[in-house]
């Protein structure tokens, strides 16, 4: 083991997280740490790792970003042929992680996924800047390309045949993570951290504490 690396560790001081202090609904409980989340500055605030899983039952996660959450669940975009797209069509099984640091907070998401409504996608893809639109078209994601220079072909091309009225291309949408279990994580000294777990239960959440 690398004693640089295994050196490594920071105490967490700076609050506490009690049954007393907490939502009963974890969405609420949500709401007040994204509210605080957002008021601190925090950098990429909305970035959510997210975890599928393949046909072969072996992980793989990655960085995606909110767009939108509510009672039904949190939502992010992507295209549908990527890897996670391909993934979530085989398994609707995942996972979502929010880690900010600068809270010493960490919010865990577990639940099933099913997609937003055309009329959902549709509107937030007209909201992206033009180059994000293009390159929904531009970049068949998670496929082998053979250099760079395919991507910047592909933009000139569809910039070429759309200009400013670029359509959402049907292989490309939003997700909605669609909650069964969330926990909420502080930091607190001697990694002794604070847990809370909602489990939902039929239509009821189950509020419980978890060992650190």
């Amino acid at each position: 083991m690398n004693p640089a690396i295994a050196d490594i560790r920071k105490d967490y001081k700076l609050q506490s997280l009690d049954e007393a202090d907490v939502a009963a609904n974890p969405t609420e409980q949500f709401t007040k740490w994204w509210n605080e989340a957002i008021n601190s500055n925090i950098d990429e605030v909305n970035a959510m790792t997210l975890a599928t899983v393949n046909k072969n039952g072996l992980p793989s996660a990655r960085i995606v970003l909110l767009k939108g959450y509510d009672e039904n669940g949190f939502v992010f975009f992507t295209n549908y042929l990527s890897d996670k797209g391909k993934e979530l069509a085989h398994n609707p099984n995942a996972a979502l992680v929010f880690f900010w640091k600068e809270l010493e907070r960490q919010v865990r998401i577990e639940g099933i996924v099913e997609k937003v409504s055309s009329e959902e996608s549709d509107e937030y893809f007209a909201s992206r800047p033009i180059g994000s639109r293009i390159g929904a078209w531009a970049s068949h994601q998670s496929a082998v390309i053979e250099y760079r220079q395919v991507i910047e072909q592909n933009v000139k091309k569809y910039t070429e045949i759309f200009g400013d009225e670029v359509p959402r291309p049907d292989n490309w949408g939003g997700y909605r993570v669609k909650p069964v279990l969330m926990e909420f994580w502080q930091g607190r000294s001697s990694r002794l951290h604070d847990r809370i777990q909602y489990r939902k239960e039929n239509d009821n959440w189950i509020k419980e504490r978890l060992a650190p």
